[in-house]
């Protein structure tokens, strides 16, 4: 099977090898894949906001249930309202099981705090 002459792999590694390949052209491929990404974000975070307000509210004792949270959370953790969501429960589950909490904090710092990284720690 054929592909047509400005499209494919190959195609694109031509023009980057011709130096025809711009950092315009990388972004706007990526850009609806970042804008799909900010989408879902949003969706997680609308979802995630209803669930640990409930939980809060419950004052639920459910390890079960505040893990489940955090642990889907974490993967959206590059977005600041969801961070502050992630917090809020943290700080919350802190009273009920100290050590899992922290945990959780690591697990955090390991996926997303880029300062430590930058800073060499």
């Amino acid at each position: 099977m054929r592909t047509s002459k400005k499209s494919g792999l190959c195609y694109e590694l031509k023009r980057f090898k011709a130096g025809k390949s711009t950092e315009d052209s990388i972004s706007s491929e990526f850009r609806p894949i970042a804008l799909a990404i900010k989408r879902l974000a949003k969706q997680a975070r609308q979802q995630y906001s209803l669930e640990v307000d409930a939980v809060v509210r419950e004052q639920s004792q459910s390890r079960k249930r505040i893990e489940h949270l955090l642990d889907g959370m974490l993967d959206f953790c590059f977005d600041d309202e969801m961070l502050a969501l992630y917090r809020k429960l943290c700080r919350y589950y802190f009273s009920i099981a100290p050590e899992a909490t922290v945990s959780y904090i690591y697990a955090y710092r390991d996926l997303w705090d880029n300062e430590q990284i930058e800073q060499g720690e």
